[in-house]
């Protein structure tokens, strides 16, 4: 028997419906071999003083995407970054004034490409090492702590974040990227085996110039297999 539905229960049910949803965005940058996020000190409303993600609330009429690109750069200054959503995060307590659900975005970034510049109703914003992350508002250290997760997960799977290397680097600095993503040390001779079998990287006939120690020989990217990765995976277990 199909169920009637009227008026009145429908408006009950919009009274009872979530409204309140927000953005909030998680932005790690490599910068010098240290994998550091984008936090903002918020001045004003009931985090005032306190540090948390860059996000805020979405317009009427704009998409998520939208709205977290707004917010990022208004909050930050930063623009033109490839936002990837995570998730939506939803904790009936995890807002203290209201039930509010959250949709987190993340990127990866070259901290040296951008300029950080607090606007909005941010007070601050700074990068912080990953491993010095201070208590943040709300749930937000969750948030991250799932979106670096998801970052060494992804990494694993693509050649994600190769960018924030020079054009040519050296097996090394290349070693030191996963190891800072990853959190992990890894064995010299057992990534350079890994890393070469996968045919990603083209040898140069260089070598670095202007070090005090011996000069290591110098790579770049094949942009077709680079391409080809991106595109199918792969799986880098180290």
């Amino acid at each position: 028997m199909e169920k009637k539905v009227d008026a009145e229960s429908v408006s009950k049910n919009e009274q009872n419906a979530m409204n309140a949803i927000t953005i909030d965005c998680v932005i790690f940058g490599f910068d010098e071999g240290s994998l550091e996020v984008l936090l903002v000190q918020h001045a004003e409303g009931i985090s005032k003083g306190k540090w948390g993600l860059p996000g805020g609330w979405i317009y009427k009429k704009e998409s998520t995407d939208d709205a977290a690109h707004r917010l990022l750069n208004e909050l930050t200054g930063l623009d033109n970054i490839y936002l990837e959503q995570l998730k939506a995060f939803g904790d009936p307590d995890r807002f203290p004034l209201r039930r509010v659900i959250t949709i987190g975005y993340y990127a990866l970034v070259k901290r040296e490409d951008y300029n950080i510049k607090a606007g909005f109703t941010a007070a601050d914003a700074k990068w912080y090492k990953i491993n010095s992350i201070p208590d943040l508002i709300y749930d937000h250290n969750e948030i991250l702590a799932y979106s670096l997760k998801n970052l060494r997960s992804r990494v694993r799977q693509a050649p994600i974040g190769f960018n924030l290397l020079p054009e040519k680097f050296t097996l090394l600095q290349l070693m030191h990227l996963y190891e800072e993503i990853l959190g992990v040390e890894m064995d010299k001779s057992n990534f350079r085996r890994k890393i070469l079998h996968m045919k990603l990287l083209v040898a140069l006939d260089e070598k670095q110039q202007d070090v005090s120690h011996r000069a290591a020989k110098l790579y770049k990217f094949d942009p077709d297999i680079y391409k080809k990765l991106t595109e199918k995976g792969f799986n880098f277990e180290f």
